[in-house]
Formats: C-alpha cells, structure tokens, sequence
C-alpha cells in the first residue's frame, strides 16, 4: 500500500509568501476547478497531467502539493509523479476543504490572478471601453476602425467579432501599427472576457504613440461587454461615439 505526505493549507500559505518555489497543483477538471480554488493553484486536470506537467514544471525538485475535493484524484496523480521522476510529491491536508477550514480564501473562475492585474491596470489606467452595442454600431455605419482580438488564434477561430483581425496579446506591440491605415484610425482592442483587452489597450496605445501623428490614449478602446449601458440603441451609440473619434479638422 503506498505512503503519502501531507502539506498542511498554513505551510503553503507561508511559503508562498516567502516566495519559495513550489507548485499546488489542482487535479479536477478545468470546470470544477473555477468554481473553488486557492488563487495561486495551477489547474493540471489528471486526464491531461501527463501531457502538461513537464512543460509546465520542468523541474523534477520543484515542490509539488496535489489536492482534489475529495474525489480520489489527487492519490492517483501523486503516484503518477513519482513514477514520472517527480521527488517531493505531497497531498494537501484534507484538500480543498482543509484548505477551507484552515481559513484560506477561494476564488471562483480562472486565471484568477491575472484578472486580478487586469483591474489594477484598468483603475490605475483607466482604460477606456466601449460596450457590444457601440461597437457594432460603429461597424454598421461603417466608419473607418480596426477590431484586433488578442486572444489566442484557437479561441479567435472558435468564435470572434466579424471584421476582427487575430493579434495574440504578445504581437499587439510588433503588429498595430502595420494594421491601421492611418495614426488617426480608431483601435478597439477585444477578448473573451475583459483582462487581455484591458492590458492590450495600453499596450497599442504606447506603440502608436512612438511613431509619428499624434495618438493620444482616448484613441484606443476595448470592447466591455459588461457595460452597464449595453443595452442602448445604436443609432445612439453612433451619434454619441462619432464626436469621440473623429478628430479636429477631419
């Protein structure tokens, strides 16, 4: 019969802010996952553990801490990460419910802690946003503005906004400027949810001012669709949005 180590939620928690190399790694599915987590796990679902965890943690040293929700998921990947060269493997304490009783925080959702950044970004920035409606509003009226999608080419061919032009948030900086006609045509920078298109924003933003023709930051948006005022006309939406991205003289 095998023979596990137990981390204790407290000893994880120290560590992490001592910032000492280790991995918590959750072994339920991708959907279980986002609905309870510590923010700093990595979702490593055991049906594609072996397909992930080399790239992911290349380091056989690395300290890995493996929970589940009491499923029996986390025993079995513990032996597979031994078998795989893997050599300080440990359970975590009663899993995601010591975790709870130990009064550590969950957080719902994933990639939770760069979404975390996007919203410091965005009140220190205060990026600019339009909401769905203004922006197809703008597309029907057919006023000259680029739509990048700055999500990864596999999630913009799964489903993307018509017109839209794939930039992965990491080519934004080498690309914009190649793809807008003119300094003065308006970008609208988008994703699947709000954290890419928050930091891309700034990011064209900063690349188009380098260059020569005024660019100032109003320029750039990102699509919200979680505007408050998603639900207004588009005939609206083209009367109050045509004085912001027009310039003088145009």
């Amino acid at each position: 019969m095998s023979t596990y180590a137990y981390r204790q939620a407290a000893g994880i928690r120290q560590a992490l802010l001592d910032r000492r190399e280790l991995a918590l790694i959750d072994v339920r599915e991708e959907a279980d996952f986002a609905t309870a987590h510590p923010l700093f796990a990595v979702n490593l679902p055991l049906s594609k553990l072996e397909l992930e965890v080399r790239r992911r943690i290349p380091r056989f040293t690395t300290p890995l801490t493996v929970y589940d929700n009491g499923e029996g998921l986390a025993e079995i990947a513990v032996e597979r990460l031994r078998s795989w060269g893997y050599q300080d493997v440990a359970l975590l304490a009663e899993g995601l419910a010591g975790w709870r009783r130990s009064g550590g925080e969950l957080f719902q959702d994933v990639n939770s802690a760069s979404k975390a950044f996007g919203e410091l970004v965005e009140s220190v920035r205060h990026t600019p946003s339009l909401s769905a409606q203004e922006v197809q509003a703008l597309i029907d009226s057919r006023q000259e503005v680029v739509i990048v999608d700055a999500r990864r080419f596999d999630e913009y061919q799964t489903m993307s906004i018509p017109g839209s032009i794939s930039v992965p948030g990491g080519e934004l900086a080498l690309r914009v400027e190649s793809l807008t006609p003119s300094p003065q045509t308006p970008v609208i920078v988008n994703c699947a949810g709000r954290t890419r298109s928050i930091i891309g924003t700034p990011v064209a933003d900063q690349r188009r001012r380098a260059k020569p023709g005024p660019c100032p930051a109003q320029w750039h948006y990102r699509l919200d669709a979680g505007r408050p005022d998603a639900g207004a006309p588009a005939t609206a939406a083209i009367r109050s949005l045509l004085p912001r991205l027009r310039r003088p003289g145009r």
